[in-house]
């Protein structure tokens, strides 16, 4: 799947079938249900989950959290918007 085609299905009801967790959760997130993501994500422990992880505690506002975890995720916050990380990330589970 490209990039393109993941964020094309952001206009279905449900995410693609055969995607990882990690890509369901972006999904969830990018529809507006950042709970749901959230729940998909806080029990996947892996650079990759927690990188997921301190985005959504950025984008909540909850920085200290989000710099906990960008930690874990061996990252640094980035100062650019949270679209951008969005599709950066959804962009390195796809390649």
């Amino acid at each position: 799947m490209t990039f393109e085609e993941f964020k094309s299905s952001l206009s279905s009801d449900t995410p693609p079938a055969s995607i990882s967790d990690y890509l369901i959760a972006l999904w969830y997130d990018a529809k507006g249900d950042w709970d749901k993501s959230h729940n998909i994500i806080q029990d996947l422990e892996t650079k990759t989950g927690s990188w997921i992880h301190a985005y959504l505690h950025r984008k909540e506002g909850d920085i200290s959290n989000a710099d906990y975890w960008y930690s874990r995720a061996g990252k640094q916050r980035p100062s650019f918007s949270f679209e951008k990380e969005w599709e950066e990330i959804s962009k390195n589970q796809l390649a």
